[in-house]
């Protein structure tokens, strides 16, 4: 072989090797450009915060964090609980859309659906959570390189970027069932500014002022984290992000989907490095509608990696990001032990509520909420004749909607929904709730005892997606049925002789919903004492011991209580509350069979355990 070849080999395996180097360096540059990116997340908390305008808060760590990044004023849970508004945040999906909002039901969903850290951790992210998952349903394994109480960035490897999110539990609605003395308070209760529909109660005076100590020491727990992160030397090399996951936590606020239930703090600070990647100067203050949804498309937005389309949320950071959203969609399904069902939708001025369980009173009854002595106060002082009107609405069944200007009502107590002038309003709101609620092919509309039968033979996203789930009709007969409008029986009648299980339940929930009103369906309604559907049994007969009919339907509820399915029996426990103590005194054997072997945190055994002690 000439000398030239063996020269231009070498030299060819020479260039070759040289754009090996370059390209393992460029890996390396495109490493260390990578942001780290820290959450800091605590609970159960509104903007009770100095930066957000509150002179009560103690909160110098988070008035700092604003002052050096990007406060966000309108940020939102999409729903006012933690497992749910979780199940929204780690998937970029509404939980409604996936079968996944009712409060801890462990529905499944498609392995298509990732979490998104796991988009994070393939790009050579370093992913730990500490600690709290909560997401409504199971977690697949490729999400985090750690899960747990010791899960720290400080486990990566040299030089790899990271993720981590710190989950602040200490102003949980927990850190009001029990009651610190009055000496030990560092807030005064007296110098409480309470909310309208709060009674003056020294049980809510305290319980406020116990909260705001709460958030104090959160403030302190974000301090330490920031601490932690200065003295890694890690700072200029961190994007860092805190929010609460929802609301809350005096009554009228977590589960609600209200301001004070979903509307949340959020502050996202960007180092020097990063600034190319804020949407403000630092100190600013955005107007800019977010909720839980985008969080997860922002962060593969900030990190250049590519949202998926099925992700339902909007980046709005990033190379990705949207255009800002003219509504946040919000939505209630169960919570823990009591069925409801909420959806609503916000802008930047006004608030709708569709409640699609109206027969009902906003303060049913609910065991971990009632562990507040605020919550116990407020029913004592109402059952005394102490409240006030906007006080006592708490304690009255619903209406069909509602509808709040928060820029001038930002406690929410004065409803426009019958209001004349708010007519043009009233029909957006309603309508862009609507038409979000068919994007989506809402799930919530099926009943959760045939929603987790569904469940057991395949994914409920799939279902809704399928020819089986007929959503607009079954839509129009839950708008129908839950209007509260008795000149609509007649149609809510023949909802009730529908092929469709699910429409014959609306059906008779709206016979529920009318009441008395109704009593030209009692046939109707007991000739659904004997249809296929558990679920429509049980609507049946509550509305039938409404119109007078207790005999007939005691076996239905005692069957319903031996039912295999959970969530059935739980509903039949649920409608057991409104009737009589010779009706409760009846299935109290069957009750008590139903939870002797459960945990005494179950649904049903809190559920059985009140109904037992009524």
């Amino acid at each position: 072989m000439k000398k030239a070849h063996i020269y231009s080999i070498i030299s060819l395996f020479l260039v070759f090797l040289f754009l090996i180097s370059c390209k393992q360096e460029n890996s390396k540059i495109k490493n260390t450009e990578q942001p780290n990116i820290l959450w800091i997340v605590s609970e159960d908390n509104s903007p009770y915060l100095g930066c957000y305008g509150d002179e009560y808060a103690t909160t110098p760590t988070l008035d700092k964090l604003a002052s050096e990044g990007v406060l966000y004023k309108n940020a939102f849970a999409n729903a006012p609980v933690c497992a749910a508004a979780r199940s929204t945040i780690i998937s970029g999906m509404y939980p409604t859309t996936m079968g996944t909002q009712n409060m801890r039901s462990k529905y499944n969903i498609p392995e298509f659906i990732k979490f998104f850290p796991e988009y994070l951790k393939n790009e050579g992210y370093y992913t730990t959570n500490n600690s709290k998952t909560d997401y409504n349903t199971s977690i697949p394994k490729g999400a985090w390189d750690e899960s747990s109480k010791q899960a720290h960035y400080k486990n990566r490897k040299e030089g790899q970027p990271f993720f981590a999110i710190f989950n602040i539990g200490v102003s949980h609605e927990s850190s009001l069932h029990k009651t610190k003395p009055v000496n030990e308070l560092r807030h005064d209760p007296a110098k409480v500014v309470l909310p309208p529909y709060h009674p003056d109660t020294p049980e809510t005076r305290h319980d406020w002022a116990q909260f705001y100590d709460k958030i104090e020491d959160m403030d302190g727990r974000v301090a330490k984290v920031l601490q932690e992160l200065e003295e890694a030397g890690l700072a200029d090399n961190t994007i860092v992000a805190y929010y609460s996951d929802h609301g809350g936590i005096l009554a009228r606020s977590k589960r609600f989907v209200y301001e004070t239930g979903t509307r949340v703090p959020m502050i996202w600070r960007f180092p020097e490095k990063y600034k190319h990647l804020a949407p403000a100067q630092p100190n600013s203050k955005l107007d800019r509608l977010v909720s839980f949804v985008d969080l997860a498309p922002t962060m593969l937005s900030l990190t250049g990696i590519k949202v998926p389309d099925y992700m339902q949320g909007k980046a709005f950071l990033g190379t990705q990001q949207t255009s800002p959203r003219d509504y946040v969609h919000l939505f209630s399904d169960r919570m823990d032990e009591r069925f409801d069902k909420v959806r609503a939708v916000r802008d930047k001025q006004f608030r709708y509520i569709k409640n699609y369980m109206p027969h009902k009173i906003y303060g049913d009854f609910l065991e971990y909420l009632w562990r507040a002595p605020s919550c116990k106060s407020w029913e004592e002082a109402y059952k005394r004749g102490e409240c006030n009107e906007v006080q006592s609405i708490f304690w009255n069944k619903k209406p069909a909607e509602e509808l709040y200007d928060v820029t001038k009502d930002p406690w929410e107590v004065n409803n426009l929904a019958n209001n004349p002038e708010y007519a043009n309003v009233l029909e957006e709101m309603r309508k862009e709730t609507s038409d979000w609620m068919s994007d989506i092919n809402d799930s919530g509309l099926i009943p959760e005892g045939e929603l987790s039968s569904i469940n057991d033979k395949e994914f409920i996203f799939d279902y809704v997606r399928s020819d089986a789930y007929d959503y607009e009709k079954i839509k129009h007969a839950a708008d129908v049925s839950t209007s509260r409008n008795k000149t609509k029986l007649e149609e809510i009648i023949a909802f009730t002789h529908d092929e469709n299980p699910v429409i014959r339940y609306w059906g008779a929930l709206g016979c529920l919903i009318l009441g008395e009103d109704a009593v030209s369906a009692k046939q109707d309604l007991i000739v659904l004492l004997k249809d296929s559907s558990p679920d429509v049994r049980i609507t049946a007969a509550e509305s039938l011991y409404i119109l007078g009919e207790s005999k007939m339907i005691l076996p239905i509820i005692i069957e319903s209580l031996k039912s295999k399915n959970e969530k059935i029996s739980l509903q039949a426990m649920n409608s057991l509350r409104v009737m009589d103590s010779n009706m409760i005194k009846a299935a109290t054997p069957i009750i008590k069979e139903v939870i002797r072997n459960m945990e005494t945190k179950t649904n049903l055994s809190k559920a059985g355990r009140n109904l037992i002690e009524i």
